[in-house]
């Protein structure tokens, strides 16, 4: 992936293909190729390819005695031969050596491209150029629906003219860092040159001791040729802008404590109200405006890239029979009985999870992210009342009674078995046509009308619910003597019979 960020850099500085397939031993076509790639965003994961179905068991294994050797002398570390002997005779291995050559050699090869790092140095005065940026994280308390919280907000400032937006996230994961380095690129309008981050926060990592840009950075990067630099978390100077940033986005943004229903909304206002902060103030070194050295350094800014990043986590998950899965151990998901059993794709982002089929690539949830270490379950009512109808002696205990009023829990309540699964199915068929939020309404008012729950009246409730309940406005108001004339007509009589012929 550095090979990658490096061609697409020097073609994106106008650099011929020629020149860069001599700099970088690559050929020509390999060349032409990579700086083609319109998106370097992590792909949904599919199958899993194993090197081999007889050593796929022992992969683990490996994986584990060339990570022991990482903390061993170099002279004393397993070759393809010793590795191969330990599984014939320790596990009972019984594939043959080119095999496990080829998967260690691989191994070796994707290690060591992990272990590509570059220490922090030095505690120097820096100067920044116009075109580059630092990123860090500070935390504030956040009123969230009327609840205080105590969440993350990512800071991207340009030292050149001392401008930066901040995002609000709950957490400091490399999906945060991705979708907030994407929010603050998209608002600039373009990309710096180099970026300056320390090595937390999933950017970078520590791997034989040595501390290098994680894979989220690297694919980053390549994407829109941005090049980083990782500096010491506990060197302030090392990016000291950004440190002043975060402390004056907290004292300005977040005193009073701010109170939002979506953080995603939130934060767009965020964007928007950031070149307000700079409107006044004065660069404290170069003595002239903020907001014209700003203008001033997205001149020289490169152009974004034209398809956007996609700040997901991929995994790959097996559902519970129930349709569920549970993310960071504690958060329960679900997407439905459809999915019982069955392995799904899971895009993990700073505010959204979504479930996809890893057949047809569909989406078949979504919910929103839970953080923190309490648990919690995201299920959707709307995918339970289908098993539900088929097993309505559950009802007692399910999902779809918590989340429904009182008044139609009462009803339910007081039902026997087989009214109870008819009005179940009243439910779910609502609930598929209309809408969750628009059947239960549409229960409600039909209930409050009929006494009961028949199809017929919940169907039309839910309807005009969905469609937002208005009432239909004329012109003008109708004639009554129209209906007459049309009665007479339906009779047989003249158009313009005379009262009581």
């Amino acid at each position: 992936m550095d090979k990658t960020g490096d061609m697409r850099g020097r073609g994106s500085r106008g650099e011929p293909i020629a020149s860069i397939s001599r700099s970088t031993g690559v050929s020509e076509p390999t060349v032409r190729k990579h700086l083609r790639m319109e998106d370097l965003s992590p792909s949904r994961p599919g199958r899993r390819i194993a090197e081999s179905e007889l050593l796929e068991p022992y992969e683990a294994t490996i994986d584990a005695w060339l990570l022991d050797d990482c903390r061993n002398w170099r002279r004393q570390r397993h070759t393809a031969t010793r590795a191969f002997v330990r599984l014939r005779d320790e596990k009972g291995y019984g594939g043959s050596y080119s095999t496990v050559q080829r998967y260690v050699r691989r191994r070796r090869e994707g290690m060591a491209e992990e272990g590509d790092a570059r220490d922090a140095q030095g505690y120097l005065r820096l100067s920044w150029l116009p075109g580059e940026c630092q990123v860090d994280f500070g935390e504030a308390d956040l009123g969230v629906r009327g609840v205080v919280t105590r969440g993350r907000y990512l800071t991207v400032s340009l030292p050149h003219p001392g401008v930066g937006p901040a995002q609000v996230f709950w957490g400091e994961t490399s999906e945060c860092v991705r979708q907030g380095l994407r929010n603050a690129l998209e608002f600039v309008g373009g990309v710096p040159a180099r970026a300056a981050s320390d090595n937390a926060a999933g950017v970078g990592g520590r791997v034989c001791g040595e501390v290098g840009p994680s894979e989220m950075l690297r694919r980053l990067s390549a994407h829109y040729c941005l090049g980083h630099t990782l500096t010491n978390p506990y060197s302030g100077n090392e990016k000291g802008n950004v440190e002043a940033k975060v402390g004056y986005h907290r004292r300005s943004l977040f005193v009073p404590v701010p109170q939002m229903h979506d953080a995603e909304a939130f934060n767009e206002r965020l964007l928007r109200d950031s070149p307000d902060m700079s409107a006044e103030k004065r660069h404290h070194g170069l003595g002239v405006p903020e907001l014209g050295l700003f203008e001033e350094g997205r001149a020289a800014l490169a152009e974004l890239p034209p398809a956007g990043y996609q700040c997901v986590r991929w995994e790959t998950r097996r559902r519970s029979r129930q349709g569920v899965l549970a993310l960071g151990g504690t958060h329960r998901c679900s997407a439905g009985p459809a999915c019982a059993g069955k392995e799904v794709a899971v895009a993990v982002g700073a505010f959204r999870v979504r479930v996809v089929d890893e057949g047809t690539g569909e989406v078949v949830a979504e919910h929103e992210r839970e953080w923190g270490s309490v648990p919690t379950d995201s299920s959707d009512p709307a995918l339970r009342p289908r098993p539900l109808c088929m097993r309505p002696t559950g009802w007692r205990d399910s999902v779809v009674r918590q989340s429904l009023p009182r008044e139609p829990v009462e009803f339910l309540d007081g039902e026997g078995g087989a009214d109870l699964g008819r009005d179940l199915r009243v439910l779910r068929d609502a609930s598929a046509q209309h809408g969750w939020e628009a059947a239960v309404r549409g229960m409600g008012a039909a209930l409050r009308a009929t006494g009961g729950v028949g199809g017929a009246s919940v169907e039309l409730s839910a309807a005009v619910a969905a469609s937002g309940g208005t009432r239909a406005e004329y012109g003008e108001e109708p004639d009554p003597g129209e209906y007459d004339r049309a009665v007479g007509l339906a009779g047989g009589g003249g158009g313009h019979a005379a009262p009581g012929a």
